[in-house]
């Protein structure tokens, strides 16, 4: 087969400072930006955080933070029977308001207890809950007709209801653990 050859035509007079122009104004841009970043190159961004530094630029040395240990899987173990008070109070704290029942006790692994308050007037309470294991500690409250709260409460975080009597009623508190497990409410009068 035959080859072809092409043959670019000569540039048209008018198209050659069209391109030099062109060139020009890459150049320009292209040195600005090499401008600005030497410009910025040498900038810090700086930030109050709240800290003192005074005291570290005075003597020279940098401390280095002791570690923080948010979950120490051995404070999520139950405590003994004997030791249940002192948690009670180290976890639920006194309040103003005045408790009208409170529970508390130590669960074998599967063991479910429920247990029965006395007769409430109606009004509304609130009933804090806590427990200390390795899982989650389910706690059921109802009334005769109601169910006023069914939770899987995580261990080590401590929850407060606010619920709402319309008549003069016993409650049922119900808890199962699936590991041992410490657990504890109050029900106070709002």
């Amino acid at each position: 087969m035959p080859s072809v050859r092409r043959h670019s035509a000569p540039p048209s007079p008018g198209t050659a400072p069209a391109l030099h122009a062109q060139k020009r104004a890459s150049a320009v841009v292209l040195g600005l930006v090499l401008a600005a970043g030497a410009a910025t190159g040498g900038c810090e961004y700086t930030y109050d955080d709240g800290r003192d530094w005074s005291g570290t630029t005075e003597t020279g040395q940098t401390a280095a933070p002791a570690p923080v240990f948010t979950r120490d899987p051995l404070r999520r173990d139950p405590v003994p029977e004997d030791e249940l008070d002192g948690w009670v109070s180290r976890t639920l704290s006194d309040t103003p308001q005045p408790v009208v029942h409170a529970g508390a006790g130590l669960l074998a692994a599967g063991e479910v207890r429920t247990e029965a308050t006395p007769v409430l007037e109606t009004g509304t309470y609130a009933l804090a809950l806590a427990c200390r294991s390795q899982r989650r500690v389910t706690f059921v409250v109802r009334s005769d007709t109601l169910t006023l709260v069914d939770l899987g409460l995580r261990c080590g975080v401590n929850r407060e209801n606010v619920i709402y009597l319309s008549a003069d009623t016993a409650l049922s508190v119900t808890v199962e653990a699936r590991t041992g497990a410490n657990f504890a409410y109050r029900l106070r009068r709002l």
